[in-house]
């Protein structure tokens, strides 16, 4: 049997690169198990990259790295626009999507990106792989696992056949089929909507200096013939387009009509290339458990949510950052294993406010939107034009500004947060930066592209005025348990924070702030997990 590991991932995806790299960031090296060789980059599936992910990504020192190699530059649009057909009539349309407008905006270190979900993927894989700590397996498959007090099992398949490895603990990111979630007797728990959708990646040379729209990442097609969306891969001729309600059968067996409908292009004057096709269900699904002993379930091993405001696979990131610094600090041996009891209470309640924000928005989609009139006569468009536009600024708002679902996650209620509560209500439009235990430490820049996030430790960081009585005894603590932390002077701590002092999680939240801590070793018990 081969040596033990400290973490094997099972499945090399976004979300178990993600969980990869937050471990190498703390000094622990992975073992990732992915049975593809390669990364195929002709089904882009997720393309928004949030806002939440990108500060992430700049703390594995990845962001630029992105951002240089997308398609399309952050600043190229913000918009999206409902359209007749994409060479059709303007609806309407709105600004401020996806968090793409915030280009250094004081509320974030990273805005959003428009970037197909395989370049994300691969610019994680090559991380990865030039680490020096973390090894990735490709073309070998989990078959079982089984675990002990002192590990866990894991039967491996590759080219060379059958083979066993032991590692302390097991993150199951092997998404909706995981062999993972089965093994530990876990369930996804929800429903399928009965609607089929059926996605084409396809080339189309001169299609954008038809489009008489302008920019934007997506154009939603209300023609009630054959409603979907559209929208481009790059700025040279690579598009993609989802038709709503299409199933397999009659998507395969026309996908160029598909796309011309949707385009307008009843003429067929527009050259078309089918380069991929994918066929899809939405599915709103919750695992039961996250966790049973060492194994953990991650991503869409976890959860499965519809894909309407790209939430997808940014929230299984958040999974692996969560899950990544408590199993490092554990493995590392500065916080007992208690602190790991905290994943699946702050992890779950989010999977499932995101399923639910995902299924309203999917409620009300480009066939509940379109009318006929649409697509008629002028006189025809121009009165059907405002109810519809109304209706679209109505229900659809919420699904493209959505940044209190991406920023304002908070832990408020967590066993390993100090002064916290659960939130009454979570408007997921709108973020306001509130460092309220639990919290995303709100945001600013100290500098030309210095953010407040840049100085912060690996480990946990207190932060504020240094020159508090409070300050020395918490660190000190600290130091007398050998917990990392970055000391970080910030003269605007009560403006900004509410507070003097705040304690940051190596994940930016909050654990704690104020002045002092009447006991600071029972403050870090608390905050690691230590019930002694």
């Amino acid at each position: 049997m081969d040596a033990d590991l400290p973490v094997l991932i099972v499945g090399g995806g976004p979300v178990g690169l993600a969980a990869a790299l937050e471990l190498a960031h703390h000094g622990v090296a992975a073992t990732v198990v992915e049975p593809r060789a390669s990364v195929d980059h002709a089904r882009p599936r997720a393309k928004t990259t949030s806002a939440r992910t990108m500060e992430h990504l700049r703390r594995w020192g990845l962001a630029r790295t992105l951002r240089e190699r997308a398609p399309l530059p952050q600043a190229w649009s913000d918009e999206v626009v409902f359209c007749t057909t994409l060479l059709g009539r303007e609806v309407a349309r709105f600004d401020r999507c996806f968090g793409l407008d915030l280009l250094r905006d004081d509320l974030v270190a990273e805005g959003g990106q428009q970037v197909p979900q395989p370049l994300v993927e691969s610019v994680l894989r090559e991380a990865v792989e030039a680490r020096p700590g973390p090894v990735l397996l490709t073309g070998a498959t989990v078959t079982g696992l089984r675990q002990d007090a002192d590990g866990v099992d894991v039967d491996v398949r590759d080219a060379a056949g059958d083979r066993t490895l032991r590692a302390s603990y097991v993150i199951g990111c092997d998404g909706g089929r995981s062999v993972v979630r089965d093994a530990i007797g876990a369930a996804l728990e929800g429903d399928d909507d009965s609607r089929p959708n059926f996605n084409v990646v396809f080339r189309a040379p001169g299609l954008a200096d038809r489009v008489p729209h302008g920019r934007a990442v997506q154009y939603w097609v209300l023609d009630p013939g054959r409603p979907g969306l559209v929208g481009r891969l790059d700025l040279d001729d690579a598009w993609w387009c989802i038709g709503i309600g299409v199933d397999a059968e009659r998507g395969s067996a026309d996908p160029v009509g598909m796309v011309r409908a949707l385009i307008g292009d009843a003429d067929g004057e527009v050259p078309i290339e089918v380069v991929a096709t994918d066929p899809w269900r939405a599915r709103m699904r919750l695992a039961d458990r996250y966790r049973s002993g060492r194994v953990f379930l991650a991503g869409d091993a976890a959860h499965l949510n519809p894909p309407w405001g790209g939430h997808g696979f940014n929230t299984g990131v958040g999974d692996a950052v969560d899950l990544g610094w408590k199993l490092a600090a554990v493995l590392s041996g500065w916080a007992p294993a208690g602190l790991l009891d905290s994943y699946e209470a702050e992890r779950r309640p989010v999977a499932a406010a995101t399923i639910d924000a995902a299924a309203r928005n999917m409620a009300v989609l480009t066939p509940e939107l379109g009318d006929r009139r649409l697509v008629g006569a002028d006189e025809e468009f121009r009165a059907a034009k405002p109810a519809v536009e109304a209706a679209v600024r109505r229900t659809k708002s919420a699904e493209f500004r959505s940044l209190g679902l991406v920023l304002g996650t908070a832990y408020g209620d967590s066993p390993n947060v100090v002064g916290g509560a659960a939130a009454d209500e979570w408007d997921h439009s709108v973020y306001e930066p509130e460092a309220a235990p639990g919290a995303r430490l709100p945001h600013v820049w100290l500098g030309p592209d210095e953010s407040l996030y840049d100085r912060l430790g690996p480990g946990f960081s207190l932060v504020g005025d240094l020159g508090e009585p409070g300050a020395a005894p918490i660190a000190a603590a600290a130091r007398r348990r050998g917990v990392p932390l970055a000391e970080v002077a910030y003269k605007r701590a009560d403006a900004l924070f509410g507070a003097p002092l705040v304690l940051v999680r190596p994940d930016q939240h909050v654990a704690w702030r104020g002045a002092a801590s009447a006991d600071p070793d029972a403050l870090w018990a608390a905050v690691l997990g230590d019930a002694r």
